[in-house]
């Protein structure tokens, strides 16, 4: 066990990605970058749902809602890494540590929940197409979005308080360019052994109930879309449910390693850490509906009311 005699943290030194000045350039240009398409994507694509009546579905709602999560996701993270790779004191307070922590957690795990209803969107409008109105009605679509936020709040309050119920006194910087709740354990002048359980046993529920769920609604869809006739409707499905997997495939596949293998070495989690945080946020309004027709059908509209032919 550490000493615990020594004076309470304050704040944070977080050592980053790279100690070297030109590595840290050069991932300031490439991170911006990401950042910069990850706000314009994601807010064309909330804009154009909410503009465009014939997006008005359960299917864009959700999506809606994940590219809100996604948005707030990657701009708990960005701004403040960007910052700190020009800078040579890579500082942050304990209390704005707490807040970017609870905030990871609460958008992280309400994402993980909506790709699970999602697919479940998906399940009932393939395999129950004659149901569907009647099952996925507005009153439903909002008690799904809302018991995901919800669920995506408590898995955040109860990470964060075996978080922060040990003590930290003495080293205070952390291997990273954030504050998440491994590297923060790390630092703790106590046993973690507790904390570490219960916030493996909420990484449980959050990231593999929700994939079972959707491993379940994929194979009644694989199911049912190899039974049907059309070529044509069996195309069209894959096409939306690919989306959706390649999605789903990038987010729990990143993290599931992150979280779910503790030994794994601190570089690889870092690159991780990027790719979901950063890259991941980027390419989901790319993969999942900027590729779909009804999205490009939505921005032709939204582009001829701003630039209306001339004739």
């Amino acid at each position: 066990m550490r000493e615990t005699n020594q004076t309470q943290v304050t704040e944070f030194f977080l050592l980053g990605l790279s100690d070297n000045p030109h590595t840290q350039q050069l991932l300031f240009i490439l991170l911006l970058g990401i950042y910069l398409v990850t706000v314009v994507g994601n807010l064309l694509l909330v804009s154009l749902v909410l503009v465009d009546s014939l997006l008005h579905t359960p299917m864009y709602f959700f999506l809606c809602n994940l590219s809100l999560a996604d948005l707030c996701f990657s701009t708990n993270i960005a701004p403040q890494a960007l910052v700190h790779l020009l800078s040579r004191k890579k500082v942050i307070s304990f209390t704005r540590c707490v807040a970017q922590l609870l905030l990871f957690l609460i958008l992280g795990s309400t994402q993980c929940v909506l790709l699970a209803v999602m697919s479940y969107d998906r399940y009932a409008a393939i395999c129950n197409p004659l149901h569907y109105p009647s099952i996925m009605t507005w009153r439903v679509c909002f008690q799904l979005a809302a018991g995901s936020w919800t669920s995506g709040i408590l898995a955040a309050v109860v990470d964060t308080t075996f978080t922060l119920m040990l003590p930290y006194r003495g080293s205070n910087s952390i291997a990273h360019f954030f504050c998440e709740a491994p590297a923060l354990l790390s630092l703790a002048s106590t046993d973690t052994w507790i904390s570490e359980m219960a916030i493996s046993l909420t990484a449980v529920v959050i990231l593999l109930i929700p994939v079972s769920l959707i491993l379940v609604s994929y194979g009644h869809i694989i199911v049912t879309v190899v039974r049907m006739k059309s070529a044509a409707g069996r195309l069209k499905a894959f096409s939306t449910c690919g989306s959706h997997l390649v999605v789903v495939i990038l987010f729990y596949g990143s993290a599931i390693v992150n979280y779910m293998i503790p030994k794994s070495a601190k570089g690889q989690k870092k690159l991780l850490s990027v790719f979901y945080t950063m890259v991941a946020p980027m390419l989901n309004p790319l993969i999942y509906s900027l590729r779909n027709k009804d999205m490009k059908g939505a921005v032709r509209k939204v582009a001829a009311r701003i630039f209306p032919c001339r004739v």
